[in-house]
């Protein structure tokens, strides 16, 4: 165990949180009061990378310390398969552990709350225990199967359509009080350590914060009113002014505030009941927002620094106190930082010390200069996409970054995107943070963005540089299902 090590560990992910519209990195308004403190006790790091721009495979890559296409989560594959978790090696070493969330995508079906002893999910009407068992395993049959892979897309799409129907009363959509209440009542009735989770939603699409927020940072906007549909905009089905995008950003904003508000409620009681010194405190973001930036809206088809440069803070006894502006960080280093914190043997993959945030070699492996990102095509979104623009008679090209997977290699100063539909993007970003001058037909002549190019094509040697299609049935799909989930998927009416 490293000297001083918390044997508590409290890992927060703000959901669709962008690094620009927090106090700590630079922002003008006073959105995040509470983390505006918490950064002066916690390292803040200026170069952190999420592996993906999207909750699925950054939430599997922190949870297993793999690459996307190394752990396989993604929408063409939606679950976490036959890895050993975080929570899972720290459970077995004797820490009690705990995930709260509202986001649709960290339920037992996707695997990714394996370990946690306790646990919230999305689902209001659906127990946790349902999602878990057969049900589970239907939602992997139904994701690998050609023949019933629609019903999945439609389970996900109508969690959707009931997350954007509950959150039409302002406010409503908010179940971040009642995470921190779980998370604050979980913490005080454990004995041992505690190792507790929790993603933050209310700065996900749509936006409905509670009107006192809206008064401050919205004053005047009508969130009905206003645009909240990124597929209808980014089909072109609708257009947005610029009025309208203050109004969007000013909503989101006012998000952030309530979440930063209910932070503070958590970070209180730890102060209050003595447990805060003794706490390793992880904060990201999971993935960014675009808000018209590049011409898109939300956080599907596209990996631009918008999405993928996330906010990180963490505080630690072993961590100095201050920003870390030049060494880049990966999100996916989480799960190696945290198992070094509390000296867990981890019994999935490989504690990594070099990618340790602790460690005094942190980085220092090959390729360790560079940082990754991978998107597989979002099939729920893109159907979304498509419904909107069949309804607005706009046709897609098959040949546009909407149907495109894309994977990059970011460096501080340079970074070029492999695109598969659409041609290779490459920025510097050291003069170009912006992502706005496209330098990818003068690559050859820029040693940055020839070097990042490079380490993109040896990254994609190791992990598969093709894309391949997805899903696939054999001649019975029903052969690998386990009795028990068959009838379940037949009592739903999904088969025969």
């Amino acid at each position: 165990m490293t000297d001083g090590a918390a044997p508590n560990v409290l890992f927060v992910v703000l959901d669709t949180v962008r690094k620009d519209r927090l106090g700590p990195y630079g922002y003008d308004r006073p959105t995040t009061p509470t983390l505006d403190a918490f950064a002066e006790e916690a390292r803040v790091y200026e170069q952190a990378v999420a592996p993906a721009p999207w909750t699925l495979p950054v939430h599997a890559s922190m949870f297993t310390g793999r690459y996307p296409s190394d752990h396989g989560a993604s929408q063409e594959t939606p679950y976490l398969e036959g890895v050993t978790t975080l929570a899972e090696s720290l459970s077995a070493a004797g820490y009690a552990t705990s995930c709260y969330s509202s986001n649709a995508w960290i339920t037992p079906y996707t695997g990714l709350t394996d370990g946690f002893d306790d646990q919230s999910n999305f689902f209001r009407a659906m127990p946790s225990s349902l999602l878990s068992g057969p049900l589970a395993r239907i939602w992997k049959f139904m994701n690998d199967h050609d023949r019933v892979r629609g019903v999945a897309d439609r389970v996900v799409e109508l969690g959707n359509a009931v997350h954007e129907r509950l959150a039409a009363g302002g406010g409503e959509d908010s179940k971040t009080p009642a995470v921190i209440d779980s998370t604050i009542d979980f913490v005080e009735d454990s004995d041992g350590p505690v190792f507790s989770f929790v993603n933050l939603m209310d700065a996900h699409l749509p936006y409905h914060p509670p009107p006192e927020y809206v008064e401050e940072f919205a004053p005047g906007v009508d969130s009905t009113a206003v645009c909240q549909n990124s597929k209808r905009y980014n089909c072109g089905a609708r257009e947005i002014d610029d009025a309208e995008w203050e109004a969007i950003r000013g909503l989101y904003d006012a998000e952030i505030a309530h979440i930063d508000a209910e932070l503070d409620r958590l970070f209180g009681y730890l102060k209050d009941s003595g447990q805060w010194d003794e706490t390793m405190i992880v904060l990201c973001a999971d993935h960014g927002e675009l808000h018209g930036e590049h011409g898109l809206y939300g956080h599907e088809f596209a990996i631009y620094e918008e999405l993928v440069n996330v906010p990180l803070m963490v505080k630690h006894p072993d961590l100095e106190v201050g920003r870390e502006e030049a060494t880049q960080v990966e999100l996916i280093d989480l799960y190696h930082t945290v198992l070094d914190a509390t000296g867990v043997d981890p019994a999935g993959e490989a504690l990594i010390p070099e990618r340790s945030l602790l460690s005094p070699a942190y980085r220092e492996f090959e390729a360790g200069e560079f940082a990754f990102v991978e998107y597989h095509r979002p099939v729920v979104e893109l159907n979304q996409l498509e419904s909107q623009a069949s309804g607005a008679g706009i046709d897609l090209s098959p040949e546009s970054r909407f149907y495109s997977r894309m994977r990059a290699a970011r460096r501080p100063d340079g970074k070029y995107i492999r695109n598969e539909r659409i041609d290779d993007e490459a920025y510097r970003l050291d003069r170009d943070p912006g992502e706005r001058e496209d330098l990818a037909a003068v690559v050859e002549e820029d040693e940055v963005l020839r070097t990042v190019e490079g380490a993109l094509a040896a990254f994609e040697d190791r992990l598969g540089g093709e894309w391949d299609e997805s899903g696939g049935a054999g001649a019975d799909p029903l052969a690998d299902m386990g009795a028990d989930a068959r009838e379940r998927l037949r009592d739903l009416g999904y088969v025969e």
